[in-house]
């Protein structure tokens, strides 16, 4: 039985992106078994994925002087993180066969710098399966997988009954782990004043603070917000209910598209050209890219800034709200 482990210690959308690369292996490898290494943070991700054998964590394998995998004997370890802590485990399990996913750290630093785009036109999904090529283990083309447990859909349900969040509505996650990545609660707040259908914002704890201010700022009286009050498989539930989904550049975009959600994602001082764009399930699907395009100034960064370096903001305050409007409520 060949064993396999997989390395993706964060965040959320980046280790629900390698959820087809766990499914194809796991279904295309007679027998295979597969481990996935992350931190514990994240690894609630995966407790419901029927695709992963065993959850390892990176905080729990450090502690043991990486002991733990030592015994586990693996016959491939697949680096879909390929970092300095990632190369750090591969060390440790010399002697196993081992494949590392190509960051192109230097051309995006290229297309940073000096705006010279030498990214290749593929998702980093189509990417990360260069890694298993060698196990000959194909794209099935079925899209991302997220699996939201029935503990979840009790946890939404009992949240839309008491704010009376029933029917359809529009999905709005108002967050992002990087300020440039994210519009004002002033926008968010006009956006949402041109849509046709009731609202739930969606975020976490560090998101409290915008949706209040995003609430005062509209008077659009159908506008529940759910950040904070929702765990992350919570606001899966959450999304998969949602009749659009409108989305930073952030780990629930890539929820939302694993099941199967249309998205409109809104881009500030990234591109989609990185890679990481929703990856569609199935054609029906609808994904799009608002973005400010011409800036001589973007993309400043690969990941993100706590605020615009040149201070104009134009990337995300220079968005076309009526249009983004305007595609949701054709969409709706």
């Amino acid at each position: 039985m060949p064993k396999f482990l997989f390395i993706r210690l964060s965040s959320i959308g980046d280790i629900v992106l390698t959820s087809p690369v766990i499914r194809c292996t796991k279904q295309q490898v007679p027998d295979a078994e597969i481990h996935f290494i992350t931190k514990a943070s994240f690894s609630q991700i995966l407790e419901s994925n029927p695709y992963v054998d065993k959850i390892l964590i990176w905080e729990d394998v450090l502690k043991s002087g990486f002991g733990l995998l030592r015994k586990e004997h693996y016959d491939a370890v697949i680096d879909l993180h390929n970092n300095l802590r990632s190369m750090r485990l591969r060390i440790q399990l010399i002697g196993t066969p081992s494949f590392g996913f190509p960051k192109l750290n230097f051309r995006k630093y290229l297309m940073v710098r000096f705006k010279m785009n030498l990214l290749p036109a593929l998702h980093i999904v189509d990417r990360y399966f260069e890694t298993v090529k060698s196990l000959h283990v194909k794209n099935d083309g079925h899209g991302l997988d997220y699996f939201i447990s029935a503990d979840a859909f009790r946890e939404f349900n009992q949240f839309a009954e008491k704010e009376n969040c029933k029917g359809k509505y529009i999905a709005v996650c108002i967050g992002a782990q990087h300020a440039t990545k994210k519009m004002s609660a002033k926008q968010i707040a006009k956006l949402i004043e041109k849509l046709t259908l009731p609202v739930l914002l969606l975020g976490g704890d560090s998101d409290k603070d915008s949706a209040k201010e995003i609430k005062l700022l509209t008077t659009k009286i159908d506008v529940r917000d759910a950040c904070g009050k929702l765990s992350l498989h919570g606001s899966a539930a959450a999304l998969q209910s949602a009749h659009l989904v409108i989305s930073h550049d952030t780990g629930l975009m890539h929820i939302a598209a694993a099941l199967g959600k249309s998205i409109i994602s809104i881009w500030g001082n990234t591109i989609p050209a990185f890679g990481m764009y929703a990856y569609p399930k199935n054609e029906a699907q609808i994904a799009i890219n608002a973005e400010v395009k011409g800036l001589a100034c973007r993309p400043c960064s690969k990941i993100g800034f706590n605020k615009c370096p040149k201070g104009h903001f134009d990337c995300m305050n220079k968005q076309d709200l009526n249009q983004i409007a305007e595609k949701a409520n054709q969409i709706i």
